[in-house]
């Protein structure tokens, strides 16, 4: 099976949202969680509010049972919108979250990159 397969299979297992929806669901409590490495926070900014959880650290931090989660994992029906940057790590990281028993973890289709070109709020990040 290559990437691409595995991608469609994994996709299959749940719905996708688009930029606005991410927007709405973010304003009605879900958690965004922006997966992307510091280089591309550095370059592009951030989305405001959202959690900001390298994609190597995921699990430990979402896992609402696990002893190095984040605050914001406050149960297993939290509802979470994972953000990378092209939207392609972050439906991996779905399939992944989904096995913790985060059954409300979605992605958002086009990532960061859609998120800005939807004219959606970014910040600048702070300085280093």
């Amino acid at each position: 099976m290559g990437i691409d397969e595995l991608l469609e299979r994994v996709r299959a297992g749940y719905e996708r949202i688009g930029p606005a929806e991410a927007a709405e669901a973010a304003a009605a409590g879900a958690l965004l969680v922006d997966i992307r490495y510091a280089a591309l926070r550095e370059r592009d900014g951030l989305i405001p509010g959202a959690l900001v959880v390298e994609r190597n650290e995921l699990e430990w931090r979402l896992d609402p049972r696990g002893s190095h989660r984040a605050a914001e994992a406050v149960g297993h029906d939290l509802r979470i919108v994972v953000v990378c940057n092209e939207g392609y790590a972050s439906s991996l990281a779905v399939a992944s979250l989904r096995q913790l028993g985060l059954h409300r973890a979605t992605d958002l289709t086009g990532g960061f990159q859609a998120w800005r070109a939807a004219g959606l709020p970014v910040a600048s990040p702070p300085p280093a």
